[in-house]
């Protein structure tokens, strides 16, 4: 008799997502060959990557605690990477950690610039609408 393991929705990792991760991988290995992927192997990928990701959550978050922190950094899961024993990836995610903070970094600074340019316009925008909305009564009391 088979038994089914039940994993609640939450933790059940996006099928599409995995499916075309795995896809695009298998056509940088082999670009030549259009590689199908069998519903039985799509469920052994997304179940072997939730619990890597629980693994690597669980050994983050003793990293974290070591240090007497309560928030996961970056850098408790680089170190988490070499403690499980993958060392080999340490540097490129590294790389790709920093490609993405540089990336984020101007989208930052670029949306601080808006929201200040745009805090401004509407601040002027208020002031237009004070003017402009005087009847022509307000404008001879004023004076």
């Amino acid at each position: 008799m088979e038994t089914e393991k039940v994993v609640p929705e939450a933790e059940e990792l996006p099928k599409t997502i995995v499916r075309r991760v795995v896809k695009d991988k298998l056509h940088d290995c082999s670009p030549d060959t259009d590689i199908s992927v069998h519903k039985d192997a799509l469920l052994a990928f997304c179940e072997s990557a939730r619990i890597f990701i629980h693994y690597l959550s669980a050994t983050a978050n003793d990293i974290c605690k070591e240090s007497k922190r309560q928030t996961i950094n970056a850098e408790d899961v680089l170190k988490a990477i070499e403690e499980i024993d993958f060392n080999e990836f340490v540097d490129p995610l590294r790389d790709s950690l920093d490609e993405f903070r540089q990336k984020n970094a101007g989208k930052r600074a670029g949306t601080s610039k808006s929201k200040e340019e745009k805090k401004k316009q509407k601040v002027e925008g208020e002031a237009s609408k004070k003017s402009c909305g005087k009847t022509e009564k307000d404008k001879k009391n004023e004076e």
